[in-house]
């Protein structure tokens, strides 16, 4: 117990630490700009990024994971709050933990098994380009100071690595975030900065209950943002934990996870702030700085709520190019390259999926709906391809009266008229054998062909012998079968 303990917080100290710096400078704008995406007062994505980061250290499912306000999860929140205000916003991220928890006990995060590596590459390609064109508000009409001092950040955090003692102890998104704010105080440059994002808190979080009716005309108001947040939260935390699990080489409990950003999103409603969920961008600044173990995401909560309350007057100097430089950083890193070299080498079902994915999540700026849509044709193609793998065979005796036809393969709703189309019902026979052993039958589409050509031949007056039925297919076809019961196939032949 103390070894794993000892693994999973004390392994990685230093590296940990001052990732949690650079991870907790970097949400401070991004908490602030979600909040103003969502409609609030900009302390409401602090303390929510704050709460998030701390709770899920504790109770996440994936080490070195940074969970905070998104932007996914603000552009839900937009309409609720201008209809019905902060307090219906707080109740309905009380009660969307309270789905994610449930989400977690129904083992729900076990669903991401269901979703392919081309759909996770598309996921990530689109999430990298979403990151970079968030910057470019940052860089459009702007002065030529501001290019040059996003020039020289991203300069610095590319070669840093390479100065020889340090390079590799300090992390160069830190180096870039100090520099530059050190030459924009030292020069005075007038140039957009942190303090212009919106006022920061500077009290510590208190506990708030939403000042709301508990009435079912309160729950109907807020059921629909709580379930769409619920999904999308634990959406983008699975696809992020199977990145991070990637990036390092090891695993996570999905199903833990979602009961972390549960338990989380109740505690940020509790502390007044907005339902958040992981964030990849945050999550891949915290590793390529360092982070591995739980105390990197404790440290960037940590120190998040300490810089903000108690340092504000600095933090407000930082300069909006040094995060950009950041951010741009992690746009790079998050694309896959690898997947544009491979257009070329993988099928092509395989590139479609991936591209359709990128194209609807950056086109609605929803994850949830290019994933959707790179699942289901991602589902689509597979069932096309395993559909194609059936085959019929047949034999005639001697005596050419007799025909035995033998199925391989796999028979449901995708191959079931193939499987109807390779008998021919005309010709003249005493007997048809249908050989079933190395098939196999999986929905009631399948049934309903079989029922099909069994009653076809008997309508011929050929006598219909199956045969080799495993004990699940049997199960299925015993179940919604009609061929072999012979009510309902009289009524079937009478029309």
């Amino acid at each position: 117990m103390l070894q794993k303990l000892k693994q999973t917080w004390l392994s990685n100290i230093r590296g940990d630490l001052l990732a949690g710096i650079v991870v907790a400078l970097a949400l401070i704008p991004e908490a602030i700009a979600f909040s103003i995406i969502a409609g609030v007062d900009p302390k409401v994505g602090l303390y929510a990024s704050f709460c998030i980061c701390v709770v899920i250290a504790f109770i996440g499912g994936r080490p070195g994971m940074i969970s905070a306000a998104t932007g996914a999860m603000a552009l839900l929140m937009i309409t609720l709050v201008k209809n019905h205000g902060l307090e219906y916003l707080l109740a309905a991220t009380l009660l969307t933990g309270v789905l994610q928890i449930a989400a977690g006990y129904l083992k729900l995060g076990s669903l991401m098994r269901f979703v392919s590596r081309s759909v996770v590459t598309g996921f990530v390609n689109a999430l990298a380009i979403l990151i970079f064109m968030a910057q470019l508000p940052e860089l459009t009409n702007v002065t030529w100071h501001v290019y040059a001092m996003t020039a020289a950040g991203l300069g610095i955090i590319y070669l840093f690595p390479y100065v020889p003692m340090v390079g590799k102890v300090i992390p160069s998104p830190l180096v870039c975030i100090v520099v530059l704010t050190a030459i924009a105080m030292y020069f005075g440059m007038d140039i957009r900065n942190v303090g212009d994002m919106g006022q920061l808190p500077d009290t510590l979080p208190i506990f708030l209950w939403p000042e709301v009716p508990l009435t079912f005309e309160t729950l109907a108001i807020i059921f629909p943002y709580a379930a769409a947040l619920a999904v999308v939260g634990l959406l983008e935390s699975m696809m992020t934990a199977t990145i991070v699990d990637d990036l390092t080489d090891t695993s996570s409990d999905k199903n833990r996870e979602c009961k972390g950003q549960g338990v989380a999103n109740i505690a940020s409603g509790l502390l007044g702030g907005m339902a958040g969920c992981a964030m990849i961008g945050q999550s891949i600044i915290n590793i390529k700085s360092g982070g591995r173990t739980r105390l990197s995401t404790l440290s960037a909560g940590v120190f998040l709520l300490l810089m903000v309350v108690f340092l504000s007057e600095w933090l407000t100097k930082i300069p909006m190019a040094a995060l950009v430089a950041v951010m741009i950083m992690v746009s790079i890193g998050t694309f896959s390259w690898d997947s544009l070299r491979n257009l070329k080498n993988h099928p092509l079902s395989t590139n479609i999926v991936m591209v359709v994915t990128v194209i609807v999540v950056v086109a609605t700026h929803n994850l949830a709906f290019g994933v959707l849509a790179g699942v289901l044709l991602a589902a689509l193609f597979f069932a096309n391809k395993v559909g194609h793998y059936m085959h019929v065979g047949s034999t005639i005796d001697d005596e050419g009266m007799s025909r035995t036809y033998k199925v391989t393969g796999q028979v449901f709703f995708s191959s079931a008229d193939k499987f109807v189309d390779t008998f021919d019902f005309k010709e003249a026979l005493d007997k048809v054998t249908i050989d079933l052993t190395h098939a196999h039958f999986w929905d009631i589409t399948a049934v309903a062909a079989l029922d099909k050509v069994v009653i076809k031949f008997r309508r011929e007056g050929t006598e219909v012998e199956v045969l080799g039925l495993n004990e699940a297919s049997a199960t299925i076809v015993d179940r919604f079968g009609v061929h072999d019961k012979p009510d309902a196939v009289d009524k079937l032949m009478a029309h």
